[in-house]
């Protein structure tokens, strides 16, 4: 960012000068225009950065300004990840929410994600809610008010053992959370929306939410995105923007792909989505692959082109 004699501030990307900071996000006035380009985010982890500074350069890249922050690098190393706020304001980012992980999570099978995932290990409880308690305090610093993750698998059934234990330990996330006025947003794929949304019910803690990720729901080989949405959308207070195929052996995994080229029905998905009111950021995301930053522009303009 540069700033001409008159102090005002100029686009890092285009060297135009900057409007106003962006008023808070308005559905009506996102699906009426083509700003809703502007209003779109890139996951920092689709990206793999090695910096803030790394971060930047490839966000301009996608021609996207907007960021969801994975928020244990800045708890891990902070010695890179510490000046990030400042980094971003200098160049015109805007953080629009925080991803925390867990530890010891396995991805390489449905079993072994099972095991491993979220909150639900006994022997990481201790050393996973120390350290997001930590990423809660850095979140609060940086001003965000969402901050996202995997939960674990959450059991279907109430009379199972860990059903209960689950429950009691989401409490104590979303407190850590509710304490530096943030929202929790789950991630969406393990259960079904149904099963979700009775844990939900069942919680019924005020500070937790739903990052709705409709992708998921075909890796994990669960519901349909579209009718997933509709029955989550009281909670939704995010989603990310992927795409993925449907396993065919079922116990595996589903296979995620480039936005447009999956089985998400993103003009029924957006349909629903307008339907129900949300209003929420739009998070790209991509986990795989060798051209992200190249997939996650072909993103943008399937979303794009989905809105039109």
């Amino acid at each position: 960012m540069r700033k001409n004699p008159a102090g005002r501030k100029f686009d890092f990307w285009t060297g135009v000068a900057l409007p106003p900071l962006l008023a808070p996000l308005n559905l009506a006035n996102l699906m009426k225009s083509h700003s809703i380009l502007e209003h779109l985010a890139v996951c920092s982890w689709s990206l793999q950065p090695a910096s803030p500074e790394d971060l930047v350069e490839k966000l301009r890249e996608t021609g996207i300004r907007r960021v969801q922050l994975a928020l244990d690098p800045v708890r891990v190393s902070p010695k890179i990840w510490g000046g990030t706020g400042i980094v971003f304001r200098d160049h015109g980012i805007t953080i629009v929410s925080g991803m925390v992980g867990c530890l010891g999570e396995d991805y390489s099978t449905l079993d072994s994600i099972r095991l491993t995932g979220g909150i639900a290990p006994d022997a990481k409880w201790e050393q996973n809610v120390k350290n997001i308690g930590a990423c809660a305090a850095i979140a609060k610093k940086m001003g965000l008010k969402l901050v996202t993750f995997h939960a674990g698998f959450l059991p279907s059934d109430e009379s199972h053992p860990a059903f209960a234990k689950m429950l009691q330990r989401l409490d104590v996330v979303a407190d850590l959370f509710m304490k530096q006025n943030i929202l929790l947003g789950l991630e969406t794929g393990q259960e079904t929306a149904t099963e979700l949304a009775g844990l939900l019910h069942r919680l019924s803690h005020p500070n937790i939410g739903v990052n709705f990720d409709p992708a998921n729901m075909l890796m994990y080989d669960k519901d349909d995105p579209v009718e997933a949405l509709q029955i989550l959308a009281p909670w939704i207070r995010q989603v990310h923007i992927k795409d993925a195929r449907r396993t065919k052996i079922p116990g595996t995994w589903g296979e995620e792909v480039p936005v447009g080229t999956g089985e998400v029905d993103w003009r029924g998905f957006f349909s629903t989505f307008k339907h129900a009111g949300l209003n929420v950021s739009l998070v790209i995301e991509r986990e795989s692959g060798d051209n992200r930053i190249g997939d996650i522009r072909a993103a943008r303009e399937a979303m794009k082109q989905t809105f039109i």
